[in-house]
């Protein structure tokens, strides 16, 4: 970052180059849109450019471009006049016209079956998805992009201490979602990409 400070094109390219994927995949968890999640990102990418010469190295460089990542993302979501809590699940009207979550047809197979590790990682990518846009981003933050406590706040504007019980409760709620699935091989719902990196399926830990 302190040669893009002084206007050098390669290194603004490396820069790009090695957070772009990282970056896209932290929004697209916060908006619930890839395809937006990549604009999101190229506007990250040119805010940190037309900052650059105010740049002043101080905290980790990704805890500073993911403040700003976060920025971003809270902006668009105010703009697509989205809920707080973004839930990316199949809705369907019930009868009273209201939006409900639609059941997931149970799996086939025995609970005691080995679930497939394609299908595992599926699962909770989709559980990470049903949380509240403020725990899905301290999840990805701690467990993908290995941030602690501070930075986590100092990314959310919240204290550790707050972080700490965000997470926690983050824990709880995965754990709750992924428990049909685990007990009765219940899917959880909605589409989910299988592409989905095995790192994940830590998240649990």
């Amino acid at each position: 970052m302190l040669r893009v400070r002084d206007d050098d094109a390669e290194a603004f390219r490396q820069l790009v180059e090695r957070y772009q994927d990282r970056l896209t995949s932290v929004l697209a968890y916060q908006v619930g849109d890839h395809d937006k999640a990549e604009d999101l990102a190229q506007e990250v990418f040119l805010r940190v450019y037309k900052s650059r010469k105010r740049y002043v190295p101080g905290a980790k460089f990704s805890t500073w471009l993911f403040t700003i990542a976060n920025n971003v993302g809270l902006n668009a979501l105010r703009t697509l006049a989205r809920r707080k809590e973004v839930r990316i699940a199949v809705q369907t009207p019930d009868q009273t016209g209201e939006m409900t979550l639609q059941p997931a047809a149970a799996s086939a197979t025995m609970p005691t079956r080995q679930a497939d590790s394609r299908e595992l990682r599926a699962e909770v990518r989709a559980a990470i998805e049903s949380l509240g846009d403020r725990q899905r981003l301290a999840v990805m933050l701690a467990k993908f992009e290995h941030l602690g406590y501070a930075e986590i706040g100092e990314v959310m504007g919240i204290q550790p201490q707050a972080v700490k019980s965000l997470l926690a409760r983050a824990r709880e709620n995965l754990r709750s979602a992924l428990a049909p699935y685990l007990d009765r091989g219940d899917s959880i719902g909605g589409e989910v990409d299988l592409d989905f990196d095995a790192d994940q399926e830590d998240a649990l830990s």
